[in-house]
């Protein structure tokens, strides 16, 4: 079913929605969208949506170059940004309405912020964060990271892979030196020694490897942290422009199949659009999972790291987030009801 500003309320109405999906959402909803259309709300501007430039993010580079957006009728612009931290960034201080964020700097910014909404889970991977080190430097098992300095990207998911990849392997933390390595100095700080290891996401991860050819290992991690790339928007538009959204995860849904009927097209879209070598494209290829959802397993993954942020000091003497306060599925219900599974 198409939704239209006209019908929207009309829609999330009569919608069949399953007992375990909290009605509050559905008020919420509700409730903005009434208040946006007495005020008589002009909603003419563009939808901005700050896209972190990772593999992750495929479906929006999709939907565009396949015009999905334009054929659902949604007005949005893409502005990019070098991770989703500082998406996220961007959207808190109201420079964009929409972002894509990975999990970690959404519960680092929810100790401090109830100003953005989940709207949905839309990729992910279990081995998007990897953990290479340099031979040179004695590494060649976890173990021997013990007195070792090891880079990552502070604020984001791979500095809570870090931490779990210290923790599965019984590394008390306090036995490595943690230095924080902006994105785009990754390769120079490992090839200048000024890091022993480095964890970090995809694709600088593999221009680590690549960079350090013989001298570098990758650690084995699979089994540590499955990383989400998620959909968050400005809480003040829950509501308010829910058709829209709805229209944009709609332009999503059909990227997903694109990418899942067409991969060697999509894979020319994520080529062309970050610059990437096709051996790297198909290194990383089955590593990706392209689906929108709203799971159980994602708010048992942002409690998990919840715990992790107060104990590690990242959020001293704050309260745990209740994370079903930061979910609004209420266009995700229009678009793809299935696809939400929270039960609690």
């Amino acid at each position: 079913m198409r939704i239209t500003s006209g019908v929207a309320a009309k829609a999330i109405a009569t919608l069949p929605i399953r007992s375990t999906v909290p009605h509050r959402w559905i008020y919420t909803g509700l409730a903005g969208l009434a208040l946006g259309l007495m005020a008589g709300l002009c909603l003419a501007e563009d939808l901005v949506v700050g896209v972190a430039r990772l593999p992750l993010s495929l479906p929006f580079y999709v939907a565009e170059a396949e015009g999905y957006f334009v054929a659902e009728g949604v007005k949005l612009r893409i502005e990019d940004c070098i991770v989703g931290r500082v998406c996220l960034k961007r959207l808190l201080a109201g420079e964009v309405s929409v972002a894509t964020v990975a999990d970690a700097p959404i519960v680092l910014s929810s100790f401090s912020s109830q100003a953005f909404f989940i709207l949905a889970t839309f990729s992910g991977s279990p081995n998007d964060t990897k953990l290479v080190a340099r031979i040179g430097a004695g590494i060649a098992a976890p173990k021997d990271l013990v007195g070792k300095r090891i880079g990552t990207f502070t604020g984001t998911g791979a500095q809570y892979f870090l931490d779990s990849f210290l923790l599965f392997y019984g590394i008390d933390r306090r036995d490595v030196t943690i230095v924080s390595v902006p994105p785009d100095r990754a390769v120079a700080a490992i090839e200048n020694r000024e890091v022993d290891a480095l964890a970090v996401f995809e694709p600088y991860a593999s221009s680590v490897v690549v960079a350090l050819g013989a001298d570098g290992k990758t650690l084995p991690s699979s089994r540590v942290y499955r990383t989400t790339f998620n959909v968050v928007i400005d809480r003040r538009i829950a509501g308010l422009r829910d058709a829209e959204l709805g229209k944009m995860l709609r332009a999503l849904e059909r990227a997903n199949r694109f990418i899942h009927d067409q991969p060697l097209k999509a894979q020319g879209v994520l080529r062309a659009r970050l610059q990437l070598e096709q051996n790297y494209i198909d290194l990383i290829w089955n590593d990706i999972e392209y689906e929108l959802s709203l799971s159980q397993s994602f708010i048992a993954l942002l409690e998990s790291q919840a715990r992790w942020a107060t104990r590690e000091g990242y959020a001293t003497g704050a309260a745990l987030p209740n994370y079903l306060n930061y979910i609004y599925p209420v266009p995700l219900i229009l678009v793809l009801p299935t696809a939400v599974s929270i039960v609690k």
